[in-house]
């Protein structure tokens, strides 16, 4: 299905939903709200004749209008939103389950606070479901290239200002360093010693010319402590010395020097 996140979507309803208590099947529709699911059970929910196995830590979306069958297997208990999405703009293809897995603390997170913003501040329950959808929306499938880049990527941004190694990367991302190594730079264009350096580099003229960080500060936080290195970086990268990036101030178009990205 195709989600369009381009606005916050107007939540009509969110809560916990406790079933499988009364009966073990459940036949429901919502005909104008689409619905978010996050379970902490094992069942099956049927859409459009297709069976989709629920297990904890799993998210499901539902869009407005459709049938659902749902099989439990005694107490069932979800976090739940209901909304409408008056986007027409940017849109992703999300399925209609996936496993949230690391994800799910914050999903769970962000559904309790729009929970409890529903009665008095619907502004902020629409914020935290647009930030859940979006999380959703960004969910790699297990095992896919596409989610060993994005653990690889991930392990590198929270990793930054410490020594990092392309075997260190593959073993946080569970995969050979050959293997990362071809799925990054077909994923991303780049390798992954070159994509660490772009990143230092771009989060160093950042804090060179937002901050009044001390340059030695500047170049310890981003992973390259000897000043004679970092140097030497800024000026091949950056087309620089760090006090000259640091003099020029931020350009009128936002972007770094050479167009490096943030």
């Amino acid at each position: 299905m195709s989600l369009a996140l381009s606005d916050p979507p107007l939540v009509a309803g969110a809560g916990v939903g406790v079933h499988g208590v009364v009966s073990s099947h459940d036949v429901f529709k919502l005909p104008d709200l689409w619905q978010l699911h996050l379970y902490g059970y094992a069942a099956e929910l049927v859409l459009e004749g297709t069976t989709h196995p629920i297990r904890p830590g799993h998210v499901s979306l539902i869009p407005p209008g459709a049938e659902v069958h749902y099989h439990y297997r005694g107490r069932s208990e979800h976090l739940y939103a209901h909304f409408r999405l008056p986007g027409s703009g940017e849109r992703r293809d999300v399925p209609v389950m996936r496993d949230a897995g690391d994800q799910t603390p914050l999903i769970a997170a962000s559904l309790r606070q729009a929970i409890a913003a529903v009665p008095g501040t619907r502004a902020r329950a629409s914020a935290e479901v647009w930030t859940v959808l979006w999380r959703v929306a960004g969910l790699p499938v297990a095992g896919s290239a596409d989610a060993v880049v994005a653990a690889a990527i991930e392990h590198i941004e929270a990793d930054l200002a410490a020594p990092l190694t392309v075997p260190g990367i593959a073993r946080a991302a569970g995969v050979s360093h050959n293997h990362l190594t071809r799925l990054f730079r077909a994923h991303t264009g780049h390798t992954v010693v070159g994509y660490i350096r772009r990143r230092r580099l771009a989060r160093a003229l950042h804090l060179l010319r937002e901050s009044t960080l001390a340059i030695p500060a500047i170049a310890a936080a981003v992973g390259i402590p000897d000043l004679q290195a970092f140097n030497k970086a800024c000026r091949r990268e950056l087309g620089a010395s760090p006090r000259s990036l640091r003099a020029q101030g931020v350009p009128a178009d936002g972007r770094g020097a050479q167009g490096v990205p943030g």
